[in-house]
């Protein structure tokens, strides 16, 4: 970008195609970026670019590599720092951590933050609002639609979004963002948790030192190096299990419906059938959504194919595996042992975060049916409430995915989106 470009952008952000570096700032006026050989980056963010505009004296041009999407250049001394800023934004289905994150990400911003889910009853609360952010149980149909004459954007902090009226807002030319990705590697950490449990006995360790002392009786496990692990699904969780495993100098094995070669040699692993993968792996993972082809994947007709001794793993959805042949196979030592993150009989989930809801825990006593579940009294199974998703990371991650679609369709740059 050369001095002429900049001096003709005042009031107004000007968006590059390609990263551009600038080299003519003077280094004094960095306020806190990155600052070598004269080059001015930054990239932690929107919230830190944010403050940095608040911090910035009057008059100096400030470049942004904004998610390393574009630059913008702004120019303080009219005043005009963003564009679309006029625009108000209402949250619905916020704890009040999350207030408090948001609060801080637009500064500057009108915002109106509600517990409650977004209904008929009271979208007149924000019938002059421009973008709403709503969670899962806000079903966004075209009665509250009509109610929001104003709205151009809905940013659904969710990856699933059949909760909004996809028809209305593309005929009222309203813009929809979801959260495509927040996860994946958090659900394979607690994929690799599990199997690290039952490999090292972890859990009967932890219970035979409170009972009995240092006693190592009947608590030896087995060693992960050299062992074959077949992954079911190589989508994006899929993948970091894989990475997690080669870690540990395990053979992968993968199964998709659809091949990714260049993949597989990326990540090292093999492609297999389903069949060829049940016979030949130690540790099998599931990772596939819940859908009609989906349901009852491991079933009575093909779990006695898994390899005797083999671990089950499942941190997807609890229909993958018929649970009867699970108990089954349990019973006649076909599999060894089992790490569940999901059961069959669990309430239907719309969404991992959707757990954590005041509406789904007044709906659905995950504990009590933990505590009646016939898989509970067996030793060699590990069960955890579907909480493979719950970590700090991936629920920030989901708020600052919505973040950066609000602020990119501010600028005039929507991503995120679905419409």
């Amino acid at each position: 970008m050369t001095s002429e470009v900049i001096s003709n952008c005042q009031g107004r952000h000007v968006f590059l195609d390609d990263l551009e570096v600038i080299s003519d700032l003077p280094r004094r006026h960095c306020q806190g970026w990155h600052c070598q050989g004269g080059t001015h980056s930054r990239g932690k963010g929107v919230a830190s670019f944010r403050q940095l505009l608040v911090d910035a004296k009057l008059g100096y041009p400030l470049v942004s590599f904004y998610r390393h999407r574009f630059i913008s250049v702004f120019f303080l001394e009219i005043g005009i720092t963003y564009t679309n800023m006029e625009n108000k934004i209402a949250f619905f289905e916020v704890k009040d951590w999350e207030e408090e994150y948001l609060k801080n990400q637009f500064n500057g911003f009108d915002l109106a933050f509600f517990s409650d889910k977004l209904s008929v009853e009271n979208a007149d609360l924000v019938k002059n609002y421009q973008i709403v952010s709503v969670f899962v149980d806000s079903q966004v149909g075209s009665e509250v639609i009509l109610k929001l004459p104003e709205l151009k954007m809905i940013a659904t902090r969710s990856t699933g979004f059949d909760h909004i009226d996809m028809q209305v807002c593309k005929e009222k030319g309203i813009a929809i963002c979801n959260v495509p990705f927040y996860g994946e590697n958090t659900v394979a950490e607690h994929t690799f948790a599990l199997i690290l449990d039952l490999s090292r006995k972890i859990y009967q360790s932890v219970d035979s030192v409170k009972k009995e002392g240092f006693a190592i009786a009947g608590l030896m496990g087995f060693d992960l190096k050299g062992k074959t692990l077949g992954i079911v699904g190589m989508g994006h969780i899929g993948q970091h299990v894989a990475r997690i495993a080669k870690g540990f100098e395990m053979n992968v094995l993968g199964y998709d419906v659809t091949e990714d070669k260049k993949l597989s040699e990326t990540l090292g692993f093999t492609y297999v059938s389903l069949e060829e993968l049940l016979k030949n792996s130690n540790i099998i993972t599931l990772h596939v959504p819940l859908n009609e082809k989906t349901n009852h994947l491991i079933n009575s007709q093909n779990i006695n194919l898994i390899k005797p001794g083999a671990y089950l793993i499942n941190t997807a959805r609890g229909g993958i595996i018929e649970t009867a042949a699970l108990v089954e196979a349990l019973g006649k030592g076909i599999i060894a042992g089992a790490g569940l993150d999901v059961l069959e009989e669990e309430c239907f989930v719309k969404e991992e975060a959707h757990l954590l809801s005041k509406d789904f825990s007044d709906k659905c006593d995950i504990k009590t049916m933990l505590q009646n579940h016939i898989l509970m009294d067996r030793k060699n199974v590990i069960i955890t409430p579907h909480n493979a998703f719950n970590s700090r990371e991936a629920l920030e991650r989901i708020l600052e995915t919505t973040v950066e679609s609000i602020h990119a369709f501010n600028m005039g740059k929507p991503v995120n989106t679905v419409s």
